[in-house]
């Protein structure tokens, strides 16, 4: 498919989705998490399609995109980590298991494996803080994460 096809597909696809949610009171954030679920991220096309369709500006779109740490500008790898970056689990460990996961994945906070397995991601709270440290795999919750989980979740990523 060429460049152009794809990206008309692309903008055809964000518009029938901001014509579903747009009869939705506060539509941004409905038409946000729509275009992620579709394509994994929120292509930057998507800004200027829905500032005009929303009649916003694309930097107040933007500005939306930016704040919400759920939403990607490139797509992730096939697993998502999510680790706890709280006081909670920052004063139990949080800090030398976010070391270690970074080291064992080769990646930094947002970074992907090369191997595009595996995209790293620090969240500030998971609401686990009386089983910190805490992370989610995939949109499943660990908690009181140890050296040992680590070899679990890290065998379950690459499986």
């Amino acid at each position: 498919m060429n460049i152009r096809v794809a990206v008309s597909n692309e903008a055809a696809r964000i518009s029938d989705i901001i014509a579903d949610c747009r009869h939705l009171e506060g539509p941004m954030l409905p038409i946000l998490h729509r275009i992620q679920d579709e394509f994994g991220y929120i292509p930057e096309p998507a800004k200027q399609i829905i500032a005009d369709a929303l009649n916003l500006s694309r930097a107040e779109v933007h500005g939306v995109i930016t704040f919400y740490h759920d939403f990607r500008a490139r797509p992730s790898g096939r697993h998502v980590l999510k680790l706890c970056r709280a006081e909670a689990c920052q004063s139990m460990g949080g800090e030398p298991l976010a070391d270690k996961i970074k080291s064992l994945l080769g990646v930094d906070w947002h970074g992907t494996t090369a191997d595009g397995a595996v995209t790293l991601e620090p969240v500030f709270c998971l609401g686990l803080c009386a089983q910190a440290p805490a992370a989610m795999l995939d949109g499943h919750l660990h908690a009181r994460l140890d050296e040992n989980c680590l070899d679990d979740l890290m065998a379950e990523v690459r499986a």
